[in-house]
């Protein structure tokens, strides 16, 4: 009995709050009347807009509330209501989660009294069950029931609030038109990274160069020695001209990814790295690795490679220059449809990504890729980069 009693509790304090949203949305058919006489009238058009937005919270905390009870999360697919009044006027119309939403508002009106049936449950539950249970030794028959109307509401509502096909398709076009925005931008200010580095840097020891050895030419008949030296300086400005070259080409996609691979190439960087950094490996190709050199795991695609490369040389950068850490760990590691990129150091946190640390061009970049970025840097530390990145192995 009394394990009975405490699963009905507990089914009650799920129907609780369903209560209290169902006697809400009662309430809220007068804002939706308005909302309605706002789409038709020119003055009260702005309503409209801001009506289904607070539709939209109130279907995202019945969400919560499911996923609360049954344990899986349902799935939001709204596009992004912005702009002018018409614009957010004809966002939420042609939008597929909308209807999704007032579908099972609509419908909430009428199975939305089931919360309201535990009431009297209850003390016919105690009265029934008590002498059932209690005194006969059998299985309860009231109490589960309350239950079994948690089930019935959370069931209803996960097929009613389940966005459709033609909504998550919508909601993909428009991550995939942000991504696309942020993949141009993030490769027009590499084309300007690249092309400020050859101007500032390459070039403009190309044309010492070229200066040194018209020079060297015109003073040598008449100073052989001068000219010697103007060549010997010319020689040097070559072979920092092509330093500075390999650094740009470097920076395009760096050559070691192709020679030793990901894990062979972070391990470079953790070991050029101002902190003492620790590289975990699971999954991947590793020719550094300490098992006589064995090549153990695969290697991801190359842009794969290249966006992961960026990610942890980033980080590391950031960590050293910012965080006043003395460690970080980087890890990698193979999953089932990707790789996972985390990278953790141990200083003074408060990582933002308004505050120019590269953060807002990493993002784009893993984003370029349809993977994602999650960035966890409370006050005092630690700061977590985790990437996910999809591809096929």
């Amino acid at each position: 009995m009394r394990k009975t009693v405490g699963e009905a509790a507990r089914a009650t304090r799920q129907l609780a709050p369903a209560a209290v949203l169902s006697f809400g949305s009662y309430l809220f058919i007068a804002v939706l009347l308005i909302g309605a006489i706002g789409a038709v009238s020119v003055v009260a058009i702005g309503l409209l807009p801001e009506t289904v937005l607070l539709v939209r919270r109130i279907a995202g905390a019945k969400r919560r509330m499911v996923a609360a009870w049954t344990g899986q999360e349902i799935p939001e697919a709204y596009q992004h209501v912005e702009g002018t009044v018409r614009e957010r006027v004809r966002t939420v119309v042609r939008d597929p989660g909308t209807f999704t939403d007032l579908r099972w508002m609509v419908a909430y009106y009428a199975y939305g009294c089931l919360p309201y049936l535990a009431i009297p449950l209850w003390p016919l539950g105690l009265l029934v069950d008590g002498v059932w249970c209690g005194l006969l030794r059998r299985e309860a028959v009231v109490l589960p029931l309350i239950g079994r109307l948690a089930d019935l509401d959370a069931k209803w509502s996960t097929a009613l609030l389940k966005p459709s096909p033609k909504a998550v398709l919508a909601v993909r076009v428009e991550e995939l038109t942000e991504t696309r925005a942020g993949a141009i931008a993030a490769h027009g200010a590499e084309l300007r990274r690249i092309e400020r580095d050859l101007h500032d840097g390459t070039q403009a020891r190309l044309v010492s160069l070229s200066m040194r050895i018209g020079l060297a030419k015109r003073a040598y008949d008449r100073d052989p020695e001068a000219a010697r030296r103007l060549l010997d300086d010319a020689q040097d400005q070559a072979e920092e001209a092509l330093t500075e070259l390999r650094h740009v080409v470097r920076g395009i996609h760096p050559p070691i990814l192709t020679d030793r691979g990901l894990a062979g190439a972070v391990r470079a960087l953790a070991a050029s790295s101002g902190l003492d950094v620790a590289v975990t490996v699971d999954g991947l190709e590793d020719t550094d690795s300490e098992r006589d050199g064995a090549r153990d795991g695969a290697r991801a695609p190359a842009a794969v490679e290249a966006a992961a490369y960026f990610v942890v040389a980033e980080s590391l950068t950031n960590a050293a220059k910012h965080s006043g850490a003395e460690r970080a760990e980087v890890g990698l590691v193979r999953t089932g449809k990707g790789l996972r990129v985390t990278v953790r150091d141990e200083g003074r946190g408060g990582a933002d990504e308004a505050g120019g640390s590269g953060l807002l061009g990493m993002r784009r970049r893993v984003a370029a890729l349809d993977g994602t970025l999650r960035l966890t840097s409370p006050a005092g530390g630690p700061t977590v980069i985790e990437v996910e990145l999809p591809c096929v192995w």
